[in-house]
């Protein structure tokens, strides 16, 4: 990876911490209080690829609510894991975000489903390496409102991601206003990476057609 980055003169500006078994449908381990060990593990992992990688930022997925699980639990679960590694990876210069994913229609029982969640669960973390991680796709399925909601949290934000609804594909092939959503961002000034995190409708190459056109 290391390589392909240095060949075509690529920035890595962020990955995901290991979230646990993907292909059995585990999607993040954060708030799992039997993982306490493995995610830990995970954060040093992290910490090695994103030395390896000139990477500066990465990204904990919660995790899924396991059924009739403890809710607080969870909870504290989360935010003691978040803590721990917040400082870990702040001592490594490495930034930690938190992304809300939706839950009704992608990812059912995720536990940040909403910026709100992500907001106060990084209140009560108390670090100032913690930082959400907006995704414009799962967030117009959740809140709506996105402009406002983005310049409301930006001093929050670390992140942003981005595809269309429905469907998640490229811009232009749903229901956002992508020029709208980009020129606020220019207006609130923010200075962060927007990255492009869709299923192209048809395939890569001619899903780019949105940004030749320069929308």
């Amino acid at each position: 990876m290391k390589g392909k980055l240095e060949q075509h003169n690529l920035t890595q500006v962020l990955f995901n911490m290991p979230p646990g078994d993907w292909d059995a449908g585990e999607r993040g381990i954060a708030c799992l209080p039997d993982r306490t060990d493995e995610f830990r593990e995970g954060v040093a992992e992290a910490i090695r690829y994103a030395h390896a990688l000139g990477c500066h930022q990465v990204n904990c997925l919660a995790g899924l609510c396991p059924d009739d699980a403890d809710d607080e639990l969870l909870w504290q679960t989360l935010r003691d894991n978040v803590r721990w590694a917040a400082g870990q990876l702040e001592r490594a210069g490495i930034r930690m975000c938190l992304e809300a994913i939706n839950s009704r229609v992608d990812m059912p029982g995720f536990l940040l489903d909403t910026s709100g969640k992500v907001v106060e669960l990084i209140r009560q973390v108390g670090s100032s390496n913690v930082r959400l991680q907006y995704d414009i796709y799962h967030m117009q399925i959740m809140e709506g409102d996105l402009i406002r909601t983005m310049e409301r949290l930006l001093p929050v934000i670390g992140h942003i991601q981005f595809a269309d609804n429905p469907g998640r594909h490229q811009p232009g092939t749903g229901e956002l206003n992508f020029p709208a959503l980009f020129a606020a961002l220019d207006r609130m000034g923010y200075e962060g990476w927007v990255s492009a995190e869709y299923r192209p409708a048809t395939n890569t190459g001619e899903s780019l057609d949105w940004f030749r056109s320069g929308e």
